[in-house]
């Protein structure tokens, strides 16, 4: 069934709800003041079913200029506007108004109705038509349809309804894909099922069960229940009139304003880059910094509006200018919003969101300007370069990406894969971060020129730990980036690791004569101290003069195999370690067992110290197999004879 919401626009007592009454037999004012004033105050909601077969939604908002706010709540999300003019007084200050909303919120198609019909006669009607024809010119009403009805005797009602029918069958369809979004128009109770939202869904798709989160204050929930116009339904679509029965959150903790949305698809931002219109009816210039009533969705806050490169903004002009706001709001780039300012506040301007996560810019410099411009004209393809550009090696989460952009589904699949040669994904539990390719091949140069830069200095040295090379390069690539580029390139052969050490492919530790010379005297030192060897600081402790190089050395030794460590303060020669298994091997050849006391007797009385990492160094070769307080040999392995 295809979806379309209508909203009402024009100006007080223009006979908007009676005529949504004669439509759909639903009066839209419900609240006792609205019934005794003979105003709307509150957003009213119907249901018209027409001939083809399609749903619209219809919202019908006040035309009173004190509640235009509301109308602003209202028109989020509508996909249709009928422009209400009454056919005895014509265009009326809000008529004017709630028609640059309409303009600057999006909405691109709709229909101009003309009520009281039964009160002039053909020739006044024929006057008001072409006065409002006049009005609409240049907007995107001018050419719309215009039906003339009466709400008291039913002319024109048949014609508006085929009238309709038509121009929603040009409606595209809204596209199910991206986050489910809903900004809330209405919150109250009902006895037995708790707290229920109602809205236009502008975005995704939601079923009964599903977690939701809730801006402002990071509120989760549970849908309990959904329905749209009164009938439960399994899933909400975007597009569709919708009342979500949530279990897990208090009335009181929600207001107009708060938008329910898919857990973790969107983030809060009080900075925004916008691309805005000032209208050319606003009665002055817009000052920089100056505040302003800012409407996004069916939230009202205040925003400070930052210009770029000049003071002032004059009626009727275009600019881009970034918005401070009081509070916090989620939204996505293309966004439209509204901007109310005076007193008594009239519409001055509104937009679209270029940047729905921006950074606080310099007004004053050039480029800050420059950027917002050509984020303005960029398409999905220069939109995601130039974030990814300005992220760095950072990168950009999937979350804090697809909202810049926005792209979901396929369009996200079709855009990555276009660009799957110029970007970088770097696979994570929770969800992936992105970079630019020329970006990550950057930082792989990085860590070459630090690994270079490293063996200049220490010649000597085999080599970098992998936390102390992550610590020589970019702190703000994230751990995994850095994982990711160290894989490429060992798996490319221009790095290399061995042991605990990771070097440059084409690096080989530089020996001098003197360090040549320092390095036998250090492996004579372990290798006379045979199965009692001296801890490392004691032995180079003997070379005062050269701490620097004698430490040198022995990591040389140790990275060559020379010596070979068996706790944290002993290393034995390798050789001492190879006699340790010939005598091992030969007592076998007339023992069964080997016992701590054997041990020490065949290597000359050396202490427990010594003995037990040995012993142990023997059982990890799988020389010896330990039974009990006694080793024996492995099987498989025969004792030497002759």
């Amino acid at each position: 069934m295809k979806r379309v919401i209508l909203g009402t626009a024009g100006h007080v007592d223009h006979g908007k709800t009676t005529l949504v009454k004669a439509l759909t037999g639903v009066d839209t004012d419900r609240l006792k003041e609205e019934k005794e004033r003979g105003i709307t105050i509150e957003l009213g909601f119907a249901r018209l079913d027409l001939p083809s077969g399609a749903r619209v939604g219809i919202v019908d908002v006040p035309g009173h200029e004190r509640f235009v706010r509301t109308m602003v709540a209202g028109a989020a999300g509508i996909d249709l506007v009928a422009l209400v003019v009454a056919a005895d007084e014509g265009v009326r200050p809000q008529t004017r108004e709630h028609l640059e909303i309409c303009e600057l919120l999006g909405v691109k198609s709709g229909l101009v109705v003309l009520t009281k019909k039964d009160l002039v006669d053909e020739e006044w009607l024929e006057l008001v038509a072409e006065e409002v024809r006049e009005a609409l010119r240049g907007s995107f009403l001018e050419g719309a349809p215009l039906v003339a009805v009466s709400a008291v005797t039913g002319e024109g009602l048949a014609e508006l309804v085929r009238v309709l029918d038509e121009l929603v069958q040009k409606v595209p369809d809204r596209s199910v894909e991206g986050p489910f979004r809903l900004p809330v128009d209405r919150v109250f109770t009902v006895k037995g099922f708790g707290t229920v939202v109602t809205g236009t869904a502008l975005s995704g798709r939601l079923r009964v069960g599903e977690e939701v989160e809730i801006h402002p204050g990071g509120l989760t929930a549970r849908v309990r229940r959904i329905q749209s116009h009164g009938e439960d339904r399994e899933e909400a679509l975007a597009g569709m009139r919708t009342a979500l029965n949530l279990q897990g959150v208090e009335k009181e903790a929600l207001s107009r304003g708060a938008v329910v949305f898919e857990p973790g698809t969107l983030k809060p931002s009080r900075i925004l880059d916008v691309e805005l219109q000032y209208l050319s009816s606003a009665p002055r210039p817009l000052k920089n910094l100056e505040k302003v009533h800012f409407h996004l969705g069916t939230a009202e806050l205040m925003a400070e509006v930052v210009l770029f490169g000049k003071d002032k903004l004059e009626p009727g002009r275009r600019d881009v200018a970034q918005l401070r706001l009081a509070e916090p709001v989620v939204c996505l780039r293309g966004d439209r919003f509204v901007i109310r300012a005076g007193s008594p506040l009239v519409t001055v301007g509104g937009g679209r969101v270029l940047n729905p996560l921006a950074h606080r810019r310099k007004r004053t410099k050039p480029w800050e300007r420059e950027e917002l411009e050509g984020l303005a004209a960029a398409g999905p393809e220069e939109t995601l370069r130039y974030h990814l550009q300005r992220a760095g090696i950072s990168g950009l989460k999937t979350s804090t990406l697809r909202p810049r952009l926005p792209a979901y589904g396929p369009q996200w699949e079709a855009l990555v894969r276009k660009f799957s040669s110029a970007l970088v994904r770097v696979p994570g539990e929770g969800e992936d971060l992105w970079l630019l390719r020329e970006r990550f091949e950057a930082f792989k140069e990085e860590i070459l020129t630090a690994l270079r830069k490293f063996h200049e200095r220490f010649p000597l040295k085999p080599g970098l730990g992998r936390e102390e090379l992550r610590a020589r390069v970019s702190s703000s690539a994230h751990p995994r980036t850095f994982e990711l580029a160290l894989s490429d390139l060992l798996s490319e052969g221009r790095v290399v690791a061995e042991k605990e050490y990771l070097r440059l492919a084409e690096h080989r530790p530089v020996l001098p004569e003197e360090a040549e010379a320092l390095k036998r005297e250090i492996e004579k030192i372990f290798l006379k101290g045979g199965f009692t060897p001296p801890e490392p600081d004691e032995a180079l402790s003997r070379f005062r003069e050269k701490p620097r190089l004698a430490l040198d050395m022995f990591q040389v030794l140790v990275q060559e195999g020379t010596l070979v460590r068996l706790s944290e303060k002993l290393y034995f020669h390798r050789k001492i370690l190879e006699r340790a298994k010939e005598l091992v091997r030969k007592h076998f050849e007339t023992h069964p067992e080997l016992s701590v006391a054997d041990f020490r007797e065949m290597t000359g009385g050396a202490s427990r110290k010594y003995l037990i990492p040995l012993l142990e160094y023997l059982d990890r070769e799988k020389i010896t197999l330990r039974v009990g307080d006694k080793r024996v040999l492995r099987k498989g392995l025969r004792p030497q004879r002759g």
